[in-house]
């Protein structure tokens, strides 16, 4: 951030007392001033003009535990009592914190905020908000946790409260709205495939995916709008699908219409349980002869990665550049293959991972062990587009045209050149996956025709599913398969993989990624007729993090 300055302020003659540290309370409409009242004067008390003196004066660096609480109990007394301008002043973002804070009352119909600051953790002050939301005649108590953070701004050392959306809700998220009113979407009661109710309570990942089928089948689901206080999201970018809005509190219930979905009780509760085993982890099981969804779950709850991450892919898109490189006969999987220790192209050196080689090793070995460069020693044969084409035309990747039920993202290999285009034959460069696109890739090979992923049967609404162009022919798909098992057998995917088997296979991957002290971990497979695919964030080696999350799902759906 550099250094950042602050103009001097007067010290008060008289110090303030510390009452609890940061733990104050205001109530709004009469309540007598706590501990907010500490410091006096408001924004406004004990500041002069800077003059050129203040200049060398300037406070630098993080802001100090007395600033920290000073502008936490501005900004919370401020807001509390209604005057928006002047908490909006204390935040460094000043016209967007006053359009938030004045949407609280105005849109959302917030009234009696409550506010208590917790136990400061350096700059950032955790904060609960208690209030009621009314709208025409209905009322309902709020709770919730916040948070803020204090910085110190750089052109003239200030010390404010750092605005985000966050701030007011921690489900807003830059250019989303709170408002309580009727909703335009009546709620919906999803199924499993057995009939039983999906619930969050149930089933922690699914606060999303059950976001996602109301936003979409709400209005066609047979149920009735009530009245909510809800998060409506910011409109989507041009090709891409709008974030659900999520409800944050009914004032009256709907009468949810009733949907029922492809996941799978059994497997969806044993992934939730298996997502908890490893921090940032994600997941998606499959059944390949059909396209169905069966599990989707996350470690963390408040995005979906399985289903809209967009992170490289590492090694696991070896599965789609060896389906390549044995079309074009660049490879075989029993013919001798180089694995040389590095390889310069573009200009880049690639190394494989310990700078292991392989002497007089056949494709399947190098693939078993995931070389990086018996792929990268290819690239000077193939054209910049060559990736790409295969990856769209065999395998639906990257033409953004799934219809899953839910948003999704479908996966993108842009052309590259040069040594991007060399990465990405290893699944780095521009190449972007999720665990549902890596399911997918796992269930083309089990099958040998590329079925979408579906959540919501194409029935219910007639929507028409995404299909790939072409097929593999009878000996790349042979070979592919052969290569996958074999991993799954001997290589990197073998000790998750144990017990499974023999109509089976696996690759692992590890994607390196900037700013991370360890690399994501990748592990996609197929067992039968199910499929899966599983990412772990900064957690390492594939066959050690996502290994064991897939094999287990796939060994509790056998």
């Amino acid at each position: 951030m550099g250094n950042r300055r602050r103009v001097a302020e007067q010290r008060k003659k008289t110090k303030p007392a510390v009452i609890g540290g940061l733990i104050a309370v205001v109530v709004v409409g009469g309540g007598a001033f706590g501990a907010y009242s500490l410091y006096g004067g408001g924004a406004a008390a004990g500041e002069r003009t800077a003059t050129a003196a203040d200049e060398q004066a300037v406070k630098t660096g993080p802001p100090s535990a007395t600033e920290v609480t000073k502008l936490t109990n501005r900004f919370l007394t401020a807001w509390q009592s209604g005057d928006v301008a002047k908490a909006a002043a204390a935040t460094d973002d000043s016209a967007a914190a006053e359009t938030a804070l004045t949407g609280v009352t105005k849109d959302a119909h917030i009234t009696g905020v409550k506010l208590t600051a917790g136990k400061a953790s350096g700059a950032s002050v955790p904060f609960s908000v208690k209030a009621t939301v009314t709208y025409k005649g209905k009322s309902k108590p709020l709770a919730y946790e916040s948070k803020l953070t204090v910085v110190r701004r750089a052109k003239d050392g200030a010390a404010l409260v750092g605005w985000k959306p966050s701030v007011v809700h921690p489900d807003l998220q830059d250019g989303d709205r709170l408002v309580t009113g009727e909703a335009g979407t009546p709620p919906i009661t999803a199924l499993d495939r057995d009939g039983g109710e999906l619930t969050v309570a149930k089933y922690p990942s699914l606060g999303t995916v059950l976001d996602g089928l109301r936003e979409k089948y709400g209005k066609t689901a047979g149920g009735t709008a009530g009245v909510e206080l809800r998060v409506v999201r910011k409109a989507a970018e041009k090709g891409a699908e709008k974030t659900p809005d999520k409800t944050l509190l009914a004032l009256s219930e709907g009468t949810p219409g009733t949907l029922k979905t492809t996941l799978s009780p059994a497997l969806q509760a044993n992934a939730e349980q298996q997502v908890t085993k490893k921090a940032r982890s994600s997941v998606v099981v499959m059944r390949p002869s059909t396209g169905e969804i069966l599990a989707v779950a996350n470690q963390s709850h408040g995005f979906n990665t399985a289903f809209q991450g967009s992170l490289a892919p590492g090694s696991t898109m070896k599965v789609i550049t060896s389906s390549l490189l044995i079309d074009k006969g660049l490879a075989s999987a029993d013919k001798e293959h180089p694995c040389p220790k590095t390889v310069t192209y573009g200009g880049w050196k690639f190394h494989n991972d310990d700078n292991f080689k392989i002497t007089g090793g056949t494709f399947k070995a190098s693939f078993a062990r995931s070389c990086n460069t018996a792929f990268i020693s290819q690239a000077k044969k193939l054209e910049n587009s060559d990736l790409t084409t295969q990856a769209q035309q065999v395998f639906g990747l990257g033409l953004n045209n799934w219809a899953i039920g839910v948003p999704s993202f479908d996966g993108s290999v842009p052309v590259q050149s040069a040594a991007s285009m060399a990465a990405s034959l290893i699944g780095q460069g521009g190449v972007r996956m999720n665990p549902l696109n890596m399911a997918s890739v796992a269930s083309t090979v089990q099958s040998g025709t590329f079925r979408q992923p579906y959540l919501v049967s194409p029935t219910v609404d007639d929507r028409t599913l995404a299909k790939a162009s072409r097929t593999l022919s009878a000996s790349t798909l042979s070979q592919l398969r052969e290569l996958m098992q074999y991993t799954a057998a001997y290589g990197t995917a073998a000790e998750a993989m144990s017990g499974l088997g023999p109509d089976y296979g696996a690759k692992t991957g590890s994607a390196e990624v900037d700013g991370q002290k360890k690399p994501n971990g990748w592990f996609t497979a197929y067992h039968g007729d199910l499929a899966a695919a599983g990412v772990v964030q900064q957690g390492g080696h594939g066959g050690d993090t996502a290994g064991p999350i897939v094999a287990a799902l796939l060994k509790a759906g056998s």
